[in-house]
């Protein structure tokens, strides 16, 4: 029987300032950037002090290899960066070095998007490892427990702070528009439907939420439109409701890093300080057991099927 594992996928982090340039040329393919966009990032990662993004996922990964033991499956489980150490190509080399022959791969981005999914899948088709690809889990209902057990008593205790039930706010990050449009021989892509979903589906799961709202976050300068409504116009439209509270839920990230740390705890909580708003945000899942345990059953369904071929 062939060897298998487990390879999670994430974006990947720089661990420093300095570092932040060389990483920007990874994730736009060695296009340079203008030198004061490189420098506001820098400048966002020094008031964040660090992104936790690397070391949240390794830890990610041995909670999945734990819950993968514990139901009798005893695969390791790898973790892969795209745009920074352990970059992706790294870890296969190992993988197969280590004498895996079969992998069940995940992106640790629940919904599915040409412009990000699409780029780890094709990372890994050319590793010579037979591989299983998840191509998205948005409406999984072990990421949607995670997301509604992290929301539900953040909800509580502000609205009960706030003397009222307090609007949500769900976020996805945005994407320019045109790489999820219809295009001759291609579809139109599933993300920002897929985003909406898991919103749906979370608050539906905490049913005691009366409003929420959906918009896309952290929108780039640069490549056209990019997806909305934004988090700024919606929160001006809860500030204008009469709202003096709002709860911000970012369902399209697993783990802190800078656009939660920065674009959320600082911007956004700027941005509704002028409004007169209060904002606040659950925990982040993080090295949570249920996201764990969401890992795990996707991980599995994926070695299932490795075996079934």
């Amino acid at each position: 029987m062939a060897k298998q594992a487990v390879l999670l996928l994430a974006h990947g982090t720089p661990e420093t300032v300095k570092q932040i340039p060389e990483y920007l040329s990874y994730v736009t393919g060695g296009r340079p950037l203008p030198p004061e966009v490189v420098a506001e990032i820098q400048r966002r990662y020094a008031l964040i002090g660090h992104s936790p993004l690397t070391e949240i996922t390794l830890e990610q990964g041995r909670l999945v290899e734990a819950e993968l033991a514990d139901g009798g499956e005893r695969a390791r489980v790898y973790v892969g960066m795209r745009n920074w150490s352990p970059y992706i190509a790294e870890v296969v080399r190992q993988m197969r070095a280590d004498g895996v022959e079969e992998a069940a791969v995940l992106c640790l981005a629940p919904q599915n998007s040409r412009t990000s999914v699409g780029l780890y899948r094709r990372a890994v088709e050319t590793s010579g490892l037979r591989i299983d690809f998840t191509e998205g889990w948005a409406q999984h209902p072990l990421l949607i427990d995670a997301f509604a057990e992290r929301l539900r008593p953040a909800w509580t205790k502000l609205s009960a702070e706030a003397g009222a039930p307090v609007p949500v706010l769900f976020t996805a990050h945005s994407v320019p528009t045109r790489t999820i449009q219809a295009s001759e021989g291609q579809p139109a892509d599933p993300y920002a439907d897929e985003a909406r979903r898991t919103a749906e589906l979370v608050a539906a799961r905490v049913p005691e939420i009366q409003q929420w709202f959906f918009a896309f976050q952290s929108q780039g300068a640069s490549g056209g439109p990019w997806l909305g409504p934004t988090v700024e116009e919606t929160l001006q439209s809860i500030a204008a409701s009469g709202a003096k509270t709002v709860l911000l839920q970012p369902i399209g990230f697993l783990c802190d890093h800078v656009e939660i740390l920065y674009d959320v705890d600082i911007f956004f909580r700027d941005v509704a300080r002028k409004l007169n708003l209060r904002l606040e945000r659950p925990e982040s899942l993080n090295a949570s057991l249920p996201l764990a345990k969401a890992i795990a059953d996707l991980a599995r369904l994926g070695l299932t099927r490795l075996n079934s071929h």
